[in-house]
């Protein structure tokens, strides 16, 4: 006697039932990945810090020395303490004059002076409060006209670069996908950049995501429709122009 096949409504049932476990499961898959590499990479880095905190203190002072076990964090936790103290300590007169005093020893000796200087001007301009590097992002044409790129303003352009420009230029640099910390230093005159509404923690996950993840568009309703074209202009048939903020937000340093 042969087997009965299947009807149409049991093969239709058993695949509805698959695509609705096959969505479960992504749906599962889309909430716990990002909170499971989130806390990956946070364990990675506390170990890391807690494993070269524990390579430098005396084993008296280990809390596993006392406790039978380590306790994830106190690498950090001392970290924290220790760069605290220093800063504490470089604000008075005793720490400031040991503070010039190893910085004219590290300015006598070749090549740590110039590692030292440029991380040192490296630090000062993006950790200073009132510094505009990398605090706007913007839309600039590279590597040919009609074609846009995402980019973060670094400063106002200086010195020798700006003396032999003949318009006023910014220092945009243009990050790569998927590693944002790699990319270009680009001069682009200040008429030629097109400031954006998105934040620069926005432009990061877009590009990192490589174009996957879409910031919202805050413009009002008038800017929307405006577009712009080669060379940074407005297109005229699109609508009003929007404000230039680029020409006046950035302040020259």
């Amino acid at each position: 006697m042969a087997p009965k096949r299947p009807t149409r409504g049991q093969t239709k049932k058993k695949s509805g039932l698959f695509s609705r476990l096959r969505g479960y499961f992504l749906a599962g898959l889309l909430v716990t990945s990002p909170a499971a590499l989130t806390l990956y990479l946070a364990w990675l880095f506390i170990s890391f810090v807690d494993a070269q905190v524990a390579a430098v203190l005396p084993p008296r002072y280990h809390p596993g020395t006392y406790l039978g076990f380590d306790i994830p964090g106190f690498g950090v936790l001392v970290l924290l303490v220790v760069m605290t103290v220093i800063g504490a300590s470089a604000a008075g007169l005793i720490g400031r004059l040991l503070l010039r005093w190893g910085e004219s020893l590290l300015n006598r000796t070749p090549v740590i002076r110039g590692i030292y200087s440029s991380l040192k001007q490296l630090f000062e301009t993006v950790l200073s409060q009132k510094s505009s590097a990398f605090r706007q992002c913007v839309l600039v044409e590279y590597p040919r006209r009609g074609i846009w790129v995402l980019g973060f303003i670094s400063g106002v352009t200086e010195g020798e670069v700006q003396s032999l420009t003949e318009d006023e230029v910014l220092n945009v640099f243009i990050p790569t996908t998927p590693n944002p910390t790699s990319g270009f230093l680009l001069f682009v005159p200040r008429r030629d950049v097109t400031l954006l509404s998105m934040t620069v923690e926005e432009g990061i996950k877009m590009v990192i995501s490589g174009g996957i993840v879409v910031p919202p568009d805050r413009r009002g309703k008038d800017q929307k429709r405006a577009k712009v074209s080669a060379a940074g202009a407005v297109n005229p048939n699109a609508g009003s122009p929007p404000p230039r903020p680029a020409q006046t937000d950035i302040k020259d340093t």
